[in-house]
């Protein structure tokens, strides 16, 4: 073995150790969680969020040193637009906080109660996961909701962010773990990951003794890694492909105002339509408007053959585009002869995601929503909507992809388990 060979095992050992410390304090941090009251987890976020805006110039000031070193990496504009802060942004992740602090406290519900003919009462009690890992991609936002859900919901968390947004989250996780301490709860309720190194995730891919579950979020890459070495259940997020369908009753107005919003808003989420599908029926109609619209605004069109002859700027379509999550101003467009042959490539081309329909029949929208099978379908409304703090979680981890639960967004209530509660009174079975 040479000396290079050796000072990389130390290295590895030493990293090793490392996230087991962590993976040890978060399991005792989790302990007292899941016994504190609700009042001060509640505190504890609400000390948070003013953390938060109290560390404002040192959260900006770490997040400009993500950014120069972004710009060093080349990483596109929908990456960079996830990783910039500013103080509207600073100012969201404390509200968030602070929103969910105002969440009814999901621990100790009592899911559903019975008595047996022998006496026997028996309750299904809400009650906390325990240690959750969370490894996520270049969103600074991710870490402050990532905190906050996990203290609502009584669980120590460990974040592994992305490189890119080191510096940014190490500012957050600080202004968290003061909440924390100004709350009475172990500092080490929140832990980032204090390396960048990418052998750390797969050390806490393996410590299915300590961490409950794992939670990735960012690309297929990622998701593909996570699901084949983890050791641990894992929730997963995948990308959003997401589709919107202009069936033949569609409002006009409505569908060029939902289009528009729902791939322009933000090009860079996972809620952005990345698919524009239009019943043959109105595309002559409908399709001019809204892609002028787009347009405007520098989106590009990628349409088949029918979309290339109503709009001349449009590009050719291929068919990767339409598996593509392009997180950019790129709009894949095509022209399906109804409802059926909506929903049929929805179901195969998209990621099970967030799905829309706009139209003005009830039938053609109960059979939209019946049948893609999505984690989130939508009537004559944007696909931008998939969002935890937009369904009243206040935040979310992810949408959850998968069909098992939890599906959709991963709110503080989905971040919790339950066990049965059997009281006696001196039974014994025969």
């Amino acid at each position: 073995m040479t000396t290079l060979d050796t000072a990389g095992d130390q290295a590895g050992e030493k990293l090793r150790k490392q996230i087991q410390e962590l993976g040890l304090a978060a399991r005792k941090a989790a302990a007292v969680l899941a016994r504190a009251a609700a009042e001060q987890r509640t505190d504890a976020l609400n000390q948070a969020a003013a953390a938060i805006r109290a560390a404002r110039g040192t959260i900006l000031e770490a997040n400009h040193r993500d950014l120069q070193s972004a710009g060093d990496k080349r990483l596109s504009a929908a990456m960079t637009d996830r990783l910039m802060l500013d103080d509207k942004r600073v100012e969201a992740m404390a509200t968030g906080l602070a929103e969910i602090a105002a969440l009814p406290d999901p621990l100790g519900t009592v899911l559903a109660d019975w008595t047996r003919p022998n006496g026997l009462r028996i309750q299904r009690v809400r009650v906390p996961l325990g240690v959750i890992g969370i490894i996520y991609e270049s969103r600074p936002n991710v870490t402050a909701d990532a905190g906050g859900l996990c203290i609502r919901s009584g669980n120590a968390a460990i974040l592994r962010g992305g490189s890119e947004s080191f510096h940014s989250s190490r500012a957050i996780v600080a202004a968290i773990e003061d909440g924390l301490q100004r709350a009475g709860l172990p500092r080490v309720s929140v832990q980032l990951v204090p390396t960048t190194d990418r052998a750390a995730v797969g050390h806490l891919l393996r410590m299915n003794d300590i961490i409950d579950v794992i939670v990735p979020r960012g690309g297929r890459t990622l998701i593909e890694r996570v699901q084949t070495e983890s050791r641990l259940p894992v929730i997963a997020h995948l990308e959003g492909v997401c589709h919107v369908y202009l069936d033949r009753a569609a409002n006009p107005e409505k569908a060029r105002q939902i289009v528009f919003n729902a791939k322009m808003r933000r090009t860079g989420v996972c809620g952005a339509a990345e698919t524009l599908l239009v019943d043959r029926a109105i595309a002559d109609r409908l399709l001019p408007p809204i892609l002028a619209d787009l347009h405007a605004v520098g989106c590009e069109i990628r349409g088949d053959d029918t979309v290339r002859t109503l709009d001349r700027a449009a590009k050719t379509a291929t068919e990767q585009d339409w598996y593509a999550e392009y997180l950019d101003a790129i709009l894949a467009v095509k022209v399906v002869d109804g409802i059926d042959a909506a929903i049929r490539h929805v179901n195969h081309y998209g990621s099970h995601h967030t799905d829309a329909i706009v139209t003005e029949e009830k039938a053609a929208a109960e059979k939209f929503l019946d049948e893609v099978d999505s984690a989130i379908v939508l009537l004559n409304a944007s696909t931008q909507f998939a969002d935890g703090g937009e369904f009243g979680m206040g935040a979310e981890i992810g949408i959850s992809t998968g069909r098992l639960p939890p599906r959709g967004p991963v709110g503080a209530e989905q971040l919790t388990s339950f066990k049965y509660v059997v009281r006696g009174d001196g039974q014994v079975r025969p």
